[in-house]
């Protein structure tokens, strides 16, 4: 589903004032390896009970994040080598949270990764790189993400408030940005609060952080910092989605094929495959909307502040309506707490509403293409 180097010439396109036709859009072999390492990685490892069990505590498995980042060695997809990374592309970060999504792990690798480490790798000077990124790579130190549009700088002294820091307290440093500015503030700094919050997904908490005069030190290129982190952020948090959407199907039909009612599988009656149906078109449509944005994001295309709007809105709001699907389609024992449908419902909720509602970024999209009149 991803445009790779591979492109193919239609022969007629050129006549037809078309020019050069992408006619194939796969994975790279290493692509494909990558998929298969971190699917069969999550799927051993965040298991049910590893997840429930960070969710009593403070949302994080610290084990497997310590894994991923240090055994597994993935935490470095995304960012340059040059900064410490492994130097590869979005395609490889959403194939990675793809695969985290389909088992609702508990870690904090859409703000200490996708959001944080991401505007310190594009907006970071060398030395900032070498001070921060390499802990935040290996797992040692989680990042929170810190966005306040209405932010007041005097100076480097901070002031402002963002209600919804995914892992805020248990971050050891932030990136916070306004709509103009970027800086890096120890989360244990004067003037910096940090509260956490009760919420719905348990599986990834948040925390209220209030900055009163905190100090900050400014990024180097605070433009490049805030388009690198929105860009990773909303294309992560899409794959993530997609992942979801696909186990909250997958799962459904294997309680399908297992389920017998009136001695046949309930997967066999007609209004229970249209509803499977339903599900599986509104996914197809996630995925080539995902990897969409993030082929755009890589290849730097015009399309890609489109793409990846396009992609958060469509994305989340597919995993809400497989992950309610789920639950209905499992009947009573969907709406047990010993099932795991409540996490994908909860978990799908909460994107729903994180780095902007659908109809935010739809408002945008509309923006884009209508101008003005939108």
């Amino acid at each position: 589903m991803v445009a790779t180097t591979v492109l193919n010439r239609w022969p007629g396109a050129a006549a037809q004032g078309l020019g050069d036709c992408i006619m194939e859009f796969v994975f790279t072999e290493e692509q494909v390896m990558i998929g298969e390492t971190a699917r069969a990685f999550f799927a051993e490892n965040a298991t049910s009970e590893r997840t429930r069990a960070a969710m009593a505590a403070d949302g994080i498995d610290r084990a497997l994040w310590s894994a991923f980042c240090q055994d597994l060695g993935l935490s470095g997809i995304g960012i340059a080598e040059a900064a410490g990374g492994a130097g590869l592309g979005l395609v490889e970060l959403a194939i990675i949270a793809e695969a985290a999504g389909a088992q609702v792990a508990a870690l904090p690798m859409l703000g200490s990764l996708a959001l944080a480490a991401q505007a310190l790798a594009a907006g970071g000077s060398a030395a900032q790189q070498a001070e921060w990124l390499p802990a935040l790579l290996s797992g040692e130190r989680i990042a929170g993400y810190v966005h306040d549009a209405a932010l007041v700088a005097d100076g480097d002294l901070l002031s402002g408030a963002d209600h919804f820091v995914a892992h805020g307290a248990a971050a050891g440093v932030l990136v916070v940005t306004s709509n103009t500015g970027a800086w890096i503030v120890p989360a244990d700094a004067a003037g910096v609060t940090i509260t956490a919050q009760t919420t719905m997904d348990q599986t990834r908490p948040y925390a209220r952080v209030v900055l009163a005069g905190a100090r900050g030190m400014p990024l180097a290129d605070p433009a490049a910092a805030i388009r690198a982190a929105h860009r990773a952020g909303f294309v992560s948090v899409a794959a993530e989605a997609l992942g979801g959407a696909q186990a909250a199907l997958d799962r459904t039909v294997a309680y399908a094929r297992e389920r017998v009612q009136f001695g046949r599988p309930i997967g066999s009656f007609q209004a229970y495959k249209h509803r499977l149906a339903d599900m599986m078109i509104e996914i197809e449509q996630a995925r080539s909307a995902v990897y969409w944005a993030a082929c755009a994001v890589d290849e730097g295309s015009d399309e890609t502040e489109l793409a990846v709007h396009a992609a958060k809105s469509f994305a989340a709001d597919t995993y809400f309506m497989c992950a309610g699907n789920m639950i209905q389609l499992h009947g009573g024992i969907g709406f047990t707490w010993e099932h795991d449908a409540h996490l994908y419902f909860k978990r799908a909720r909460a994107i729903q509403s994180m780095l902007g509602s659908g109809n935010w970024h739809r408002e945008k999209i509309a923006t884009m293409i209508l101008g003005e009149a939108a």
